[in-house]
């Protein structure tokens, strides 16, 4: 029995990826496993695709630069002895992340702070 595979167009709708992202995701060696193609050349993903580019996507959104899920994706599909590897490069990026976070809440303290100053002069002035 065959795999059902999804048209670019669905992947599209299913990660909020654009058709030109999808494209430019398979050329820059993103992609896990080489894209499917039915007969006339369109291209056919799996789930498994779908589940690796939803991985990308959280990836690339908590700032981890192409390069470097490139990297990623190559050391994936090299396979089993690269764990080491994955295992240093996701440690990496984890402590990048936790410094954009520790970043964002010193942000969110003085918004706050701020926030709270406005609040108390509008009511001293006697405005909500």
């Amino acid at each position: 029995m065959d795999t059902p595979t999804l048209s670019i167009g669905q992947v599209a709708e299913r990660t909020g990826l654009s058709v030109h992202a999808l494209r430019f995701y398979e050329r820059e060696g993103i992609l896990a496993n080489p894209v499917q193609r039915a007969v006339g050349g369109r291209r056919r993903y799996t789930e498994g695709d779908v589940e690796w580019l939803n991985l990308c996507i959280i990836l690339r959104a908590s700032g981890m630069p192409l390069p470097e899920i490139r990297r990623y994706t190559d050391l994936v599909r090299t396979g089993a002895g690269t764990e080491p590897q994955r295992l240093a490069l996701l440690r990496d990026h984890e402590q990048r992340v936790l410094a954009q976070i520790a970043d964002l809440h010193r942000s969110l303290d003085l918004i706050r702070h701020k926030v709270a100053v406005y609040v108390d002069y509008l009511e001293a002035q006697g405005r909500p």
